[in-house]
């Protein structure tokens, strides 16, 4: 009998984890539908000035030009939560020594900021790359181990700072787009990374939601070769980003590569414009790249050109490349148990114009873009954050203290 019964209880604690698999994880105490991002940077502060006080506080550097009724216009628009986008660069720099402790406050009172204007925070650990005016970015800590762990370090502490704010208003994102595990299969050197930022972050702040993510810059097939049972806990909210098609997002960039700095004048969608109109739009594009681009690539580019304009040249084709990315995320949520709303479009955006650059995109073209991929994560139950306030993509600022066209927020205004 004694046997018996403990092999009946061994089948029913089977039983239990079997269920516990099956069922969907609980919701994350962090929630939220609506967001935007905020700058991350505007004057672009070199790292020589960044002992001075004066230069580098209050910090993030939105806290310049931003003040609360600012942030307050922002949820009388319909956002519900903010994404802080915060350069972790300061922090591992040896010119902050002195200012470190001021640092952390100030990112602190930043997020009590958003707070107290009625909005949540996704408080982003936002690397960039090196270069210029900055010693470490984004390569040096994925490249040099002894840089990386400064950066576990470094999220321990931020945690810290956050740890006793509401975990209902303050979510903790350890590191935005990881720019690794590009090749292969996606998963050589990510996921044993995020395991250690996770636990850094989670040591020092036991309640609050962690934003976790996957490779190579947040896409969503990254995401989908994460397996989330190898961190054990159900306060995440996983997060992906698209721009797609890209093509089309960032016409002008020149920081995004050597072809799309010469795309510009594209609609969204292409049939936005007769077709004649769009063809004149892309032989000027074509000229431009064989006018200017190295000669060994152009026959590259133009092909690569047509190949993208015929992959999204009408409604459906379009829609289906867009839809693609939040496919992928929901099918891997699905077979891991996770809710849609433990799930966040992170960021997309398109362009609005690039620095330095006369094209300006026009603001019909940006709204019905952001109104597209709005309707694609709420129908597939994902929050979503806009990038982003201002700058390149912005929709409520520009360039100089310049404001965005209207026509993007207008359109989430509209939203139900």
């Amino acid at each position: 009998m004694a046997l018996l019964g403990a092999m009946i209880k061994t089948l029913m604690a089977a039983l239990l984890a079997f269920g516990a698999l099956a069922l969907p994880a609980r919701a994350a105490t962090f929630s939220m539908k609506r967001g935007l991002n905020l700058d991350q940077w505007t004057t672009w502060t070199g790292e020589e000035k960044w002992n001075d006080p004066n230069a580098i506080l209050p910090y993030p550097e939105w806290r310049k030009f931003l003040k609360e009724d600012d942030l307050k216009a922002l949820k009388d628009a319909g956002f519900d939560f903010l994404r802080m986008p915060v350069d972790p660069s300061p922090f591992l720099s040896d010119e902050t020594l002195a200012l470190r402790d001021d640092l952390y406050a100030s990112v602190l009172d930043s997020a009590r900021m958003i707070n107290r204007a009625g909005l949540k925070v996704i408080v982003d650990m936002h690397l960039i790359p090196a270069g210029g005016n900055r010693k470490i970015g984004m390569g040096q800590v994925m490249d040099d181990p002894g840089t990386f762990d400064a950066y576990v370090d470094m999220v321990r502490k931020m945690a810290r700072t956050l740890s006793n704010e509401d975990p209902g208003q303050v979510a903790f994102e350890p590191m935005n787009e990881p720019i690794v595990d590009c090749d292969g299969d996606g998963t050589s050197l990510w996921p044993e990374r995020q395991k250690k930022l996770f636990a850094a972050a989670r040591s020092s702040a036991t309640g609050l939601t962690l934003i976790l993510t996957g490779a190579c810059y947040s896409n969503a097939a990254s995401l989908a070769r994460i397996d989330p049972k190898l961190i054990a806990d159900d306060n995440i909210i996983w997060t992906f980003h698209s721009y797609d098609p890209f093509l089309l997002t960032h016409q002008g960039a020149t920081w995004a590569g050597d072809f799309i700095r010469y795309v510009t004048g594209l609609p969204f969608p292409l049939t936005a414009v007769p077709r004649a109109q769009l063809d004149v739009a892309l032989d000027t594009i074509r000229a431009r790249i064989k006018a200017e681009a190295p000669w060994t690539r152009r026959s590259g580019m133009l092909a690569y050109l047509d190949e993208q304009v015929a992959s999204m040249d009408s409604d459906d084709k379009l829609l289906g490349i867009m839809d693609a990315p939040f496919k992928t995320v929901e099918a891997w949520a699905k077979a891991n148990g996770i809710r849609p709303e433990n799930i966040t479009l992170g960021e997309f955006g398109m362009i609005r114009q690039e620095y330095g650059n006369g094209y300006v995109m026009p603001a019909e073209y940006r709204a019905a873009y952001v109104r597209q991929m709005i309707a694609r994560a709420e129908a597939h139950g994902f929050s979503w954050s806009v990038w982003g306030y201002g700058g390149a993509f912005g929709i409520v600022d520009a360039f100089n203290g310049d404001k965005a066209e209207p026509a993007v927020m207008d359109a989430i205004r509209s939203l139900p």
